[in-house]
């Protein structure tokens, strides 16, 4: 393996998928943050907690452009984590996976990884805009989540490692098995403590983008990688020629 090649190939694409979440985010999720944030202004300013003034509103538009002009960075960010972590397994899987060709084959390993560390926790844990929440659980919220994906992502492994050993009329065992794991863990684990009371068609709105907008992110991230491994192969063994 050619290490640099390996590390560069996994930035670029995971980084170059992370913008494309960031700028497919400005048509997706922001409509609704920008209605979700309003809502709260509107109850502020009832409560008599803010006063709409203009200096207010000039306040909270330079903070609405400072968010947005760096969504498409924070993406990027995004894409090096996950993007990181999606390359170092597809290296380590790449000959167990099926596919003649590279993309085919990260496209394989990113829906099973899209599965079990994102769809998996988002329909226990499902994402809610900025707004929706009390503070004070903002830490609890993260750990149940992250949680979540920690068991969902080992509990496939696990299993995985099972499908490897069992014989072929017998590998359904596996998938069954793993069913009935993240079952257990869906009763198991708390709810998300706080009661949503923004309209729902808002926040269901926003969920349905968000899950959108990171399925896209798995799916570009797996064809700019698989593209990028196949062009350059960084597995290939360097030959050297005789003079």
């Amino acid at each position: 393996m050619r290490q640099l090649l390996f590390i560069g190939i996994v930035l670029v694409s995971g980084f170059s998928a992370g913008v494309i979440l960031g700028l497919i985010n400005f048509v997706t999720t922001e409509p609704f943050l920008d209605r979700a944030i309003e809502l709260e202004n509107k109850a502020n300013f009832e409560s008599g907690e803010e006063k709409d003034t203009p200096q207010f509103r000039a306040e909270y538009n330079d903070y609405r452009y400072w968010q947005k002009s760096g969504m498409v960075l924070a993406g990027g960010i995004f894409g090096l984590g996950v993007g990181s972590l999606f390359g170092i397994v597809f290296g380590l899987s790449r000959d167990v996976l099926p596919g003649k060709h590279h993309v085919q084959k990260a496209l394989v390993l990113s829906g099973l990884m899209w599965f079990t560390i994102f769809m998996m926790p988002f329909f226990k844990y499902p994402a809610n805009p900025p707004t929706v929440g009390e503070p004070e659980t903002v830490v609890l919220r993260a750990v149940l989540y992250l949680s979540f994906i920690a068991i969902s992502g080992f509990g496939a492994v696990g299993f995985y490692q099972l499908y490897k050993r069992l014989e072929k009329n017998r590998k359904f065992v596996a998938f069954v098995g793993y069913v009935a794991f993240i079952s257990i863990a869906f009763v198991l684990m708390p709810s998300n403590p706080d009661k949503i009371t923004a309209p729902m068609d808002l926040v269901n709105g926003f969920r349905i983008m968000s899950a959108f907008s990171v399925s896209l992110f798995w799916f570009a991230n797996a064809i700019i990688l698989g593209s990028l491994w196949q062009r350059f192969q960084p597995d290939a063994r360097i030959k050297f020629e005789k003079h």
